[in-house]
Parts: C-alpha cells; structure tokens; sequence
C-alpha cells in the first residue's frame, strides 16, 4: 500500500486587505478611483457611492455587518452636502474609518477644516495614479506601523509613524509641468461643451498650442480625458481632446 504523502502545512493567512470606499459624485472620476485602488496590493475596494447620504448608509450597513470600512476616499463637494460635514457626521455617529480628502478644494482654510474634521491626507486633482499610489502605501505603512498593540516606546516612535502620512516635498507630475497650469488646462477641458483642439483649449487657458497640448496628453495618459482625430474638409485630421465621459 502506497504510503499518503506528507501533510503540507498550510500556509500562513497575510494580513487582510485594507478595505476601501470611495466617495465621488463624478461617474467616471469614481470608476478612475476604484480601479486604481483594486490595483493596490494589500487593498480592496469596499465600495464607490456618489453622494453623502449614500456614503453614511454604505458605513453604517458595513459596521452593522462587522466589517467596518478602514479607509475613505473622500469628495468634498458632493451633490447633497460637503464633504467635511460628512466627516464630522460620520464622528459624531462613532464611525472609525479614516478618511483622504480627494478633491480640487485649494483653499487653504479648506485645508486647515479638513486637518480639523479628522482627515489623514488630502490629494488634490487632478494627480496621478502614481500619486494616489503613493498616499495608498503611505497609509498602509502607518496602518502597519500603529497595528500593535501596548504602548509606544517614546516619542520618536509616535513621530515616525504620524511622518508616514507625510508626503515628502517633490512633484507627481512630469518633469516641466506644473500643478496650477494642469488644474487650469483640465478646468477647460472639463467645461467645454464639445472637444477642443490642442490650439482651443491654449487659447481658452492662456497658453500655448504645444504647452496645452502637453497637459492634454497628460490628461489623456492619467484617463481623465480622451484622445480622438477630428476630420475636416481637407488636410490631415486634428487632434480633438475631451473630458472623459463627455
């Protein structure tokens, strides 16, 4: 009789997944965020909701399964309240998820009321998925560093893992772009009615047709924006750029 082969232990179970929620009114700008999260090792999205009232029902029905939701992707403006009123409202009914501000609030006292109402970071649009990767494993470091139990050594303990949260001074962009122009070529994009020509959104943004023009490939290649010719009576197709889901 043939011998059983020897059991194999089975192998040790890692850590669970951080589960994710994200909170965002913009279709497209939503589907951006969870993908990139589902992306993440060591991440899960719980969930994307589009508004506040269904972002309280999401976390409630999640605590009352045991399952609590560790991390919000937050939007501040939200089409039935402010973001920052949902992060005092989710404290006030003892909810524990902590909470990115993924926004394109640069208001400095914006800044300060987040701090404030408990938010970790705060991420401005439009970024990167290099960025939000960034964030997602700084977080997941500091979640990993204060994952004990007892007490902290001493104060450099405790300041080593609150510095995890913090983003070291460098730029998520490409090397020759700057934030305040991309905010201002994306806000073109992303209220013109019809797509725009490299040229026509220069125009509209203060800047050149090739300045634009590389803002809107960066748009294009972080997917807030698509790329299409445009054919014309004569003469080579033009290039015509969009906001996603336009």
């Amino acid at each position: 009789m043939t011998p059983a082969p020897p059991a194999v232990p089975p192998t040790p179970a890692g850590p669970p997944a951080i589960s994710v929620l994200v909170v965002e009114d913009d279709p497209v700008a939503a589907a951006a965020h969870t993908l990139y999260v589902e992306r993440e090792p060591g991440f899960r999205a719980a969930g994307t909701v589009h508004s506040c009232a269904d972002a309280l029902r999401f976390l409630d029905r999640a605590r009352a399964a045991g399952t609590p939701v560790d991390l919000t992707l937050l939007d501040l403006y939200l089409p039935d309240g402010h973001g920052l009123q949902l992060c005092r409202g989710l404290r006030a009914a003892g909810h524990t998820t902590d909470i990115i501000a993924v926004t394109s609030a640069r208001d400095l006292a914006m800044v300060r009321q987040a701090v404030s109402a408990g938010v970790v970071q705060y991420l401005l649009k439009p970024f990167s998925g290099a960025a939000l990767h960034d964030r997602l494993e700084r977080y997941a470091r500091y979640r990993d560093s204060l994952g004990r139990t007892g007490e902290a050594t001493g104060q450099d303990e405790v300041d080593q893992a609150l510095a995890l949260l913090r983003t070291p001074e460098r730029t998520d962009l490409p090397k020759g772009l700057s934030a305040p122009t991309l905010d201002t070529v994306a806000t073109v994009l992303r209220e013109a009615v019809t797509g725009l020509s490299a040229a026509a959104a220069g125009t509209e943004a203060g800047v050149s047709r090739i300045t634009a023009r590389r803002y809107l490939e960066h748009l294009v290649d972080t997917g807030l924006a698509v790329r299409e010719p445009q054919y014309g009576t004569v003469g080579r197709p033009e290039l015509c750029y969009r906001w996603r889901g336009r």
